[in-house]
């Protein structure tokens, strides 16, 4: 058994994947649209370009993706991708990475159990918790 996530977006499936892949290491291994589907002769021009089915190796996992109908799309609440990272300064580069032009629920800081520590949504509307954890004895 495994578990992995499946992401819903807004219409910008594809730049998301394609970020993620560029500046976090993903992979992306299949992108399918709406158009490339059964019933893509039906679909408006815009709905066959948006993405059915994408499939990213990232981080040790499998991330799944789709473009949701627009009329039903609402951004991630109260789930996050959580990337665990491995420096200070890793921990900083995506932090500014993934907050250029989105939303931070919680800014970047050194915390009790995490040498750094935040929240935010992207500007593709995933939410993220980033941490580079505290060293800790078992």
């Amino acid at each position: 058994m495994k578990l992995l996530t499946y992401v819903n977006y807004g219409g910008n499936c594809r730049p998301a994947f394609e970020f993620y892949a560029q500046h976090l290491g993903g992979t992306i291994t299949m992108m399918m649209t709406h158009g490339q589907g059964p019933e893509g002769g039906k679909l408006s021009p815009e709905r066959r370009d948006q993405v059915l089915h994408a499939r990213m190796d990232i981080g040790g996992t499998t991330l799944l993706g789709a473009d949701a109908d627009p009329a039903q799309f609402q951004p991630m609440r109260s789930a996050y991708l959580t990337l665990m990272l491995d420096s200070v300064e890793e921990a900083e580069r995506v932090y500014a990475l993934l907050n250029d032009g989105g939303t931070i629920f919680m800014p970047m800081a050194e915390m009790f159990f995490a040498k750094r520590f935040a929240m935010l949504r992207d500007r593709f509307g995933t939410s993220w918790m980033l941490l580079y954890e505290t060293a800790t004895k078992a």
